[in-house]
């Protein structure tokens, strides 16, 4: 979001902060390490929150538990110990006449940062104590001398810091760069967009949110900075958006009532309302003659493989190819094992391509898919590392899209002519987290049926309470169910002292699981291993697996409804309810235990909201609202910048506006190339062109 400079050869915004007064060498090279190298890069470097001195009090008129801001000088500084031992520091305030009492219980350290004559802004709740009032563990502004009381009558800004400048060290130095370069910036809003979003001009933004007099002014400032830098986000995803329907082309592959017919057909069951929804918005985007770019999301269990195995059907139907990519091979030989099972009787051709794919095999597979041979691929991320040429590409579906970032999803749609493109997660997202992640696909939701799956009953467990969970976990492989144990670790870590999968297997298989068939799954094992450890569970033949998270998603095993996690605060709320989600496939119903290594799983807040939400929606905007959006962008889209000053979920109002707003902006200027918008365009190719592929066509 920091704007280029103008032309300006004397004063600019690109000048180098060491320039700027009161900076010079030696404290640019401490603002760098805070990323602070322009004089654009401070003023676009914002308040993280402020120490609001709007309202001065006096000493004289205190009231008992009032909050208070207090100014006044430092008349003595005293450090003494208590009965307990507890050293106890005592700063006496002077204001004018009048003296008050800062006392901190424990933290003599900081009586050297306070000096005699000292001036200081105290904020904190005042107490009565034997006559006079006092302040325990106040918040504290220390004041330059140069620093007008007047001015402290204010909103002061709070910044991040780094070692070798101080909070007012940091405010002199921006405030010095909103002096001399605020004017400098350009106005990217054309007057009609300002006046529609109702927010005030740029250069006003800027000055008040570094130097606010009320909150009303930071309230301002915030609102057109959050609605620019989301408006700039939504106007890059939707360019994105207008050139793949525009400049790429695709086959376009109607869903006959003949093709439907056949497909469906060829079921074991019938579609639910919610798939056959989805499918008609997935067969509707195939039609057209550019790509599809649709995000498929739903519950576990709500059937998006069946969705995706009709798409790619409907696409071999036309005398396309398809390609289902996983994150995992243990994924994509269960996706490669269902697609036989689904049309074992059809004439359609099913190839592998995983990386462990070797020699003469490897060779043969990729010429069948080069040559056509083969209709439906499915992979891994080997689909993308090997550049396969396909005959002629018709739909890419990729599944668990967590796993996989923008650029692998557009290098795979290079391969070859450009085909349809379908997304899958079985993660649910929040309505803001679609709108930013996945702004530039089209969203099909799938609600789980009632009649799909089992209620899963989850647990806290406690260590006390362990060895009457091993006996339920008995009970219930002597019934003829299975179970899953994981732990988050392959092998023991001391140091933490995880339990491990293997560490796992072995007290279990030499402890309450003795009589019992067990085997162990992890990452580290062969292809090859995995999948004789999955084939002689599928079977039966073992009754319980110790598996590390690689069980997280795509395993079936319907007769599997035990699952015990480990550590399972190592988890993130979305991997728990994608694990509970392998217990809940079959008739009978689920059960999951998650102990904590602490043993203070009812103290952790995610899990108790795993153990309380069955919904994965509702868990999904707990995870949000309980992490934060964090750095969301560079979590789930590899690169794409992380927000400056926008927050999804206080922002979720606000985002939704600057979509609405930047769909109807590139839908009349799909390029941003009429007169008042060159710069919005300059700003959203120069912050987001690399992340998704897009050049400047200005």
């Amino acid at each position: 979001m920091p704007p280029e400079s103008d032309d300006n050869p004397i004063v600019t915004l690109t000048q180098p902060v060491q320039f700027i007064k009161g900076v010079g060498p030696e404290r640019a090279k401490v603002l760098e390490k805070l990323n602070l190298r322009t004089a654009a890069d401070l003023l676009f470097f914002f308040p993280r929150s402020y120490e609001d001195f709007t309202q001065l009090h006096k000493i004289v008129e205190l009231e008992n538990e009032q909050l208070a801001n207090l100014l006044g000088t430092v008349f003595d500084v005293n450090v003494r110990m208590a009965s307990n031992g507890r050293p106890i520091l005592t700063v006496t305030v002077q204001q004018n006449d009048q003296f008050f009492k800062a006392i901190w219980f424990g933290q003599s350290y900081m009586a050297k940062r306070f000096s005699v004559g000292q001036r200081l802004l105290l904020r904190g709740k005042s107490k009565l104590h034997a006559g006079r009032f006092q302040m325990n563990h106040p918040k504290v502004t220390w004041l330059d001398d140069d620093v007008d009381v007047e001015q402290t009558s204010q909103l002061l800004p709070v910044y991040r810091l780094t070692d070798g400048i101080s909070q007012p060290q940091l405010r002199a130095v921006v405030n010095q760069a909103v002096q001399d370069f605020a004017d400098l910036v350009q106005e990217a809003f054309p007057d009609s967009l300002r006046q529609r979003a109702g927010v005030c001009d740029i250069t006003s933004a800027i000055r008040q949110i570094h130097a606010p007099k009320i909150q009303q002014e930071v309230d301002a400032a915030r609102s057109r900075l959050v609605y620019q830098e989301l408006l700039i986000l939504q106007l890059a995803l939707a360019v994105r958006r207008y050139r793949t329907r525009t400049a790429l082309k695709s086959p376009p592959l109607d869903m006959t009532p003949k093709i439907r017919s056949r497909i469906v057909g060829r079921l074991p069951f019938e579609l639910t309302e919610s798939q056959q929804q989805a499918l008609g918005e997935i067969s509707a985007d195939m039609s057209q003659p550019f790509p599809m770019n649709r995000l498929l999301h739903g519950e576990v269990g709500s059937g998006k493989t069946v969705v995706a195995v009709c798409a790619m059907m409907l696409a071999v139907a036309h005398g396309c190819q398809a390609a289902i990519m996983a994150p995992t091979e243990i994924l994509a030989r269960q996706h490669y094992r269902t697609l036989k099972s689904l049309l074992g009787s059809s004439r359609v051709r099913i190839g592998l391509w995983i990386g462990s794919l070797k020699g003469a095999e490897r060779k043969k597979r990729k010429s069948e898919i080069e040559s056509g041979e083969i209709d439906i691929v499915v992979g891994t991320q080997a689909v993308v590392a090997s550049k396969l040429n396909f005959h002629k590409p018709g739909l890419v579906v990729i599944d668990e899209q967590h796993k996989f970032g923008v650029r692998q999803r557009a290098s795979l749609k290079q391969a070859g002519e450009d085909p349809h493109y379908l997304v899958m997660t079985a993660t649910p997202i929040p309505r803001t987290m679609s709108m930013t992640l996945f702004g530039d696909l089209d969203v099909s939701t799938l609600q789980r049926t009632s009649g799909i799956g089992q209620k899963v009953n989850t647990y806290l467990g406690k260590e006390s309470a362990r060895d009457q969970w091993w006996q339920f976990v008995g009970k219930k492989l002597r019934e003829g169910r299975q179970a899953f144990i994981v732990a988050p670790l392959v092998e023991s870590d001391d140091e933490t002292q995880l339990n491990s999968a293997e560490k796992m297997f072995e007290s279990l298989s030499n402890g309450p699981l003795e009589e019992f068939r067990l085997d162990v799954l992890h990452g580290r094992q062969s292809p090859e291993q995995k999948d004789e450890v999955m084939a002689r569970f599928t079977a039966g033949k073992t009754q319980a697996v110790v598996a590390t998270g690689v069980v997280e998603v795509g395993i079936d095993v319907p007769n599997a409804t035990v699952m015990t996690i480990e550590s399972a605060e190592r988890f993130g709320l979305s991997q728990l309810h994608q694990l509970r989600g392998r217990v809940s496939r079959g008739k009978h119903p689920g059960f999951v235990c998650a102990f904590a290594t602490a043993d203070d799983a009812e103290e952790n807040e995610r899990l108790v909201a795993f153990a309380e939400t069955s919904s994965g929606f509702d868990l999904a905007e707990v995870d949000l609202k309980l992490r934060g959006p964090g750095n969301l962008f560079s979590t789930h889209q590899s690169g794409f910048p992380p927000l400056m000053i926008a927050d999804l979920i206080r922002d979720a109002k606000t985002l939704s506006a600057a979509r609405e707003d930047a769909l109807q902006l590139i839908n009349d200027d799909p390029e941003l190339l009429r007169e008042g918008h060159d710069r919005l365009r300059q700003l959203v190719f120069a912050r987001y062109g690399h992340a998704l592929n897009l050049s400047d066509v200005g």
